[in-house]
């Protein structure tokens, strides 16, 4: 899959599958993208090929560990976020992909600060928090992800 900002100047494109998709309602997932959530696409960095260079902007968080969001330095989009999981993994937003339709969430979290009018399905699963990846995740995901912190580590 491939995407990029609105300007063309960051670009990039996915060189595996996502470990997983979240679409999340959370209260500062709304404050950023302007929107009532976001969908983004679990990655390892090394799956994200990025040409351009984008800008990583430090942001606060609920948690106190912030976030980094990396945005197209000419339109300012937000193309990736790398939270407290650290520089192994990029968070892609779903709504840069080129096709945004060719992802679906495999999960919705923190649903407990949803907007009252989003409606949702019972066929994904459903968190007002976070969850516990062992229980959510694909085991091949999982073991892509403990393989991608072990080698951070």
């Amino acid at each position: 899959m491939d995407g990029g900002c609105t300007c063309g100047n960051v670009r990039y494109r996915l060189t595996g599958s996502p470990l997983i998709v979240h679409a999340c309602y959370c209260t500062w997932c709304q404050r950023e993208t302007g929107s009532a959530f976001v969908i983004n696409l679990w990655m390892e960095a090394r799956h994200v090929a990025v040409t351009g260079e984008p800008v990583a902007v430090t942001l606060a968080s609920e948690s106190g560990a912030g976030q980094v969001v990396y945005r197209c330095p000419d339109c300012q989009v937000a193309v990736f976020s790398q939270y407290s999981s650290g520089p192994a993994f990029r968070f892609v937003r779903g709504g840069t992909l080129d096709d945004p339709s060719a992802v679906t969430p495999d999960v919705h979290i923190y649903t407990s600060t949803k907007l009252p009018w989003v409606q949702l399905g019972d066929d994904i699963p459903v968190f007002e928090g976070y969850y516990r990846r062992s229980e959510i995740w694909r085991p091949e995901a999982y073991n892509r992800y403990q393989a991608a912190r072990a080698a951070a580590s």
